[in-house]
């Protein structure tokens, strides 16, 4: 039996044939079937073979490419195929070895050439795999930023979003229609886009002005942890029993979070733990589980603050309350009554294998019943006494004022 004709993913531009190499050229002329999207095929308009029209579904290209392994096929696609294309998608399902890719030049290229700015240090991302609300972080500190935008995300949205956030300063590049007679490259700030309409094939092209922070200026001072106890909302009559900045670091490192962890802020306070978890794990999510009505009205205010959108503030009494959650990679457990062991060995139990759980006490009747109840699962157990004094000035003197001395145990459930 013959092996299959290996099928060439062929890259094309918005100038279609005129845009090709002559070997190019020659692969279409010997296509005996193309496959692509209709504005793509509509790029080669002389090519004599059969055409199959795709959408975002490429299920019939891969059944038209398995079920016709003699058959001379061209996949057409705009620009680079392997550069956010079908290509990867076609290789991961039938095999590298089953393609031939044929590279144009992509229209990203095309537009930071247009605006003569180079992208090696460019942050680049495909809005139609990856929603604005995932890639507003890595925005926020680029320098340069290239977006291929979808009818949801147009120029417009992405402006008045990156706005809403404080995102205000880049210069906006809009290229639409790069390669074709019809080309246009727009330059404006980002509010000079709102409510303007551009042709769907466009490209954004974001580049930090000079001389600016990576944050608006009220943001300066706000951490992605380890914030200042005095940024977050307190109820003044138990104003101070956050767990403190220090504290607060400490733990979440020993939590490990990753950019998706499932996490646990058990007898959460004002949040200050949950919050600063959820800014670790953007993509993830974080419950914080508080039983005061007012500090659970808190937690609600203090993650608006933050701009949060994956902290779940859960009003109820522990362990009953996370009955319903899905198990944690990570679980913090703060608090000083009497019952904080048995939290703690309800949680363990719940936690996934290989997840991190750490906790904090003040009472070393506390600490003794807890490392004994862990010990006896046979865990490592972490314990650290924590006794941190802050630098103040008084009449021009230096003099430390402690904060109250606090256990913090850490332990990692076997796999």
């Amino acid at each position: 039996m013959n092996p299959p004709i290996k099928v060439h993913i062929l890259g094309i531009g918005e100038d279609g044939l005129v845009g090709l190499t002559e070997s190019a050229r020659q692969i279409l002329a010997q296509a005996e079937l193309l496959i692509g999207e209709k504005h793509v095929l509509d790029l080669a308009p002389g090519a004599g073979a059969a055409r199959l029209v795709v959408g975002p579904d490429l299920d019939p290209a891969v059944q038209e490419i398995t079920r016709s392994p003699t058959k001379r096929i061209v996949v057409l696609a705009e620009g680079d195929p392997l550069f956010y294309g079908l290509a990867r998608y076609l290789c991961e399902r039938l095999g590298k070895d089953r393609f031939e890719v044929v590279p144009h030049v992509s229209t990203m290229q095309l537009a930071f050439a247009r605006v003569k700015e180079n992208w090696e240090d460019a942050f680049l991302t495909n809005l139609a795999t990856h929603p604005l609300e995932q890639v507003l972080e890595p925005i926020r500190s680029a320098e340069k930023v290239g977006l291929f935008t979808t009818e949801t995300y147009t120029p417009a949205v992405v402006a008045q979003t990156l706005l809403d956030q404080k995102i205000d300063y880049f210069i906006a590049y809009v290229c639409e229609n790069l390669g074709a007679p019809d080309e246009r490259v727009t330059r404006a700030e980002l509010r000079d886009l709102l409510g303007q309409q551009f042709s769907p094939l466009n490209v954004m092209v974001l580049v930090r002005k000079p001389h600016v922070p990576d944050r608006p200026s009220e943001a300066i001072g706000r951490r992605i942890f380890g914030n200042p106890d005095e940024v977050f909302l307190q109820s003044k009559p138990k104003r101070g029993l956050l767990t403190p900045a220090e504290i607060r670091t400490i733990a979440l490192a020993e939590m490990d979070l990753g950019p998706a962890s499932i996490v646990w802020d058990v007898g959460a306070g004002s949040g200050s733990v949950g919050i600063e978890a959820a800014q670790l794990a953007r993509h993830g999510t974080v419950y914080a589980i508080e039983m005061d009505p007012d500090d659970h009205q808190l937690i609600v205010e203090n993650a608006r603050r933050f701009g949060l959108t994956n902290l779940v503030p859960i009003l109820g009494r522990a362990p009953e309350a996370w009955s319903n959650l899905p198990d944690p990679d990570a679980v913090f457990v703060g608090g000083s009554g009497r019952g904080i062991c048995r939290l703690v060995e309800a949680a363990y139990q719940r936690l996934r294998q290989g997840g991190r759980l750490v906790a904090t006490m003040s009472s070393i009747d506390n600490l003794a019943e807890t490392h004994h109840m862990l010990h006896a699962h046979g865990l490592d157990v972490k314990v650290w006494l924590i006794h941190i004094a802050r630098g103040n000035y008084q009449l021009e003197r230096i003099r430390f004022q402690a904060l109250n001395p606090v256990f913090l145990v850490s332990i990692v459930k076997p796999i």
